[in-house]
């Protein structure tokens, strides 16, 4: 077909030509997923469109090299290729009972413990999401120390319109957290039944409208939240959050074996405050003084490359691989973030120039990529039923 004349050639000859191109992470062929859109074939030109399944999607510049080196070895060099990228992200493609309408995706980000920075990820996780332009909702499912509105800066009350509640909007992403309905300083005292009844509502009487992605903050540990939600419907899967620390590790591994108990995924581990950049620090923090120190490779070795491991050192990493779940990356410790969040502007942790940008964007990116997976390679799964 080398060098056919495109008078001649068909959209069927461009499909042909595709075949074999695959999606790296999903291991598949694209034309077989569907993927090749908008093929249109001109007098000396070829146009067409890569409908990804994420926009987020980290292999998005090889795919598109790997489409322009098969066009041009098998269809000619004489020809103009105009090939588009686009996505449109994908759930499972069948309707359950108790699915939310309109929601794509819902994924749960949980920790075995406190204290290691799993709502600052799942709101950074939300917001890098929308970042590549999905439609993300954020749910507060730590219903004890409800902590997003806080760190998102989103205040007011939940309204209803007819029977459905009207979540908090901030920034475009929707929210739903149990502090919209407390006074800042009011405890929540509940059992389980009323936990239960609690997720249930804002699972399914809240109008979330239609959503790429619902990420879901749940509570430490391994209680009656994380049960209640596997319960009302079926997850796309879960993401757990802990620091490299042998005694997080220990706790994360139960969160780990929690999730496979309950029959949901695990789309990955996140390893949070894996070190500390002392020379980025201070080029960003310090003053030229600092910053011409952090320079001298005699200060700190290899000019920027300074790490203090605080917590131990790719903990998170060795564990995901012995339990056999993805690891999606580390983020570092940095002040920045830290101070976003205390001023409820945890979306700036992601904005051009910050230090920490990178690390987040490469853990949405890496999740991206396993909702895609696990909606191309799994059934959907069935909600969990629970005997008396």
């Amino acid at each position: 077909m080398f060098g056919k004349p495109s008078s001649s050639m068909t959209e069927q000859d461009v499909l042909n030509a595709l075949k074999g191109v695959k999606d790296p992470d999903l291991g598949r062929d694209l034309v077989d997923l569907g993927m090749i859109k908008n093929i249109q074939v001109g007098p000396s030109s070829i146009a067409l469109t890569v409908n990804l399944t994420t926009p987020a999607c980290p292999m998005k510049a090889k795919i598109e090299g790997d489409v322009r080196e098969a066009l041009t070895s098998r269809l000619g060099t004489n020809l103009t290729y105009q090939v588009t990228m686009s996505a449109d992200v994908r759930g499972k493609g069948i309707s359950e009972k108790g699915d939310i309408p309109g929601v794509k995706n819902v994924i749960a980000v949980g920790s075995g413990k406190g204290g290691v920075g799993k709502s600052t990820m799942a709101a950074a996780i939300a917001f890098g999401l929308q970042s590549y332009g999905s439609k993300v909702g954020l749910m507060d499912a730590d219903v004890y120390g409800p902590s997003i509105p806080h760190l998102v800066g989103a205040t007011g009350r939940p309204m209803a319109r007819g029977e459905r509640i009207q979540p908090i909007e901030t920034a475009g992403l929707k929210l739903m957290s149990m502090g919209f309905l407390l006074e800042p300083e009011k405890a929540v005292i509940m059992r389980g039944p009323m936990l239960h009844g609690v997720i249930q509502q804002f699972l399914h009487q809240v109008d979330w409208g239609d959503l790429d992605y619902l990420v879901i903050d749940l509570p430490p540990g391994t209680g009656d939240v994380p049960l209640s939600l596997a319960q009302a419907l079926p997850l796309t899967g879960a993401v757990v959050v802990c620091t490299p620390q042998e005694v997080a590790l220990l706790d994360a591994t139960r969160a780990v074996t929690m999730f496979r108990q309950l029959k949901v995924p695990l789309l990955g581990m996140v390893e949070n405050m894996s070190f500390f950049d002392v020379a980025a620090y201070l080029k960003e923090r310090g003053g030229p003084k600092a910053q011409a120190a952090a320079a001298q490779e005699d200060f700190f070795g290899e000019a920027g490359a300074e790490r203090v491991y605080l917590f131990g050192r790719g903990g998170a990493r060795h564990r995901a691989e012995q339990l056999g779940v993805p690891f999606l990356g580390e983020v570092p410790l940095n002040i920045n973030v830290r101070e976003r969040g205390d001023e409820g502007k945890i979306q700036e942790a992601l904005s051009p120039g910050s230090l920490s940008r990178p690390y987040l964007l490469g853990v949405v990116e890496q999740l991206a990529a396993q909702i895609s997976i696990q909606n191309i390679k799994t059934p959907k799964l069935p909600k969990l039923e629970i005997l008396n």
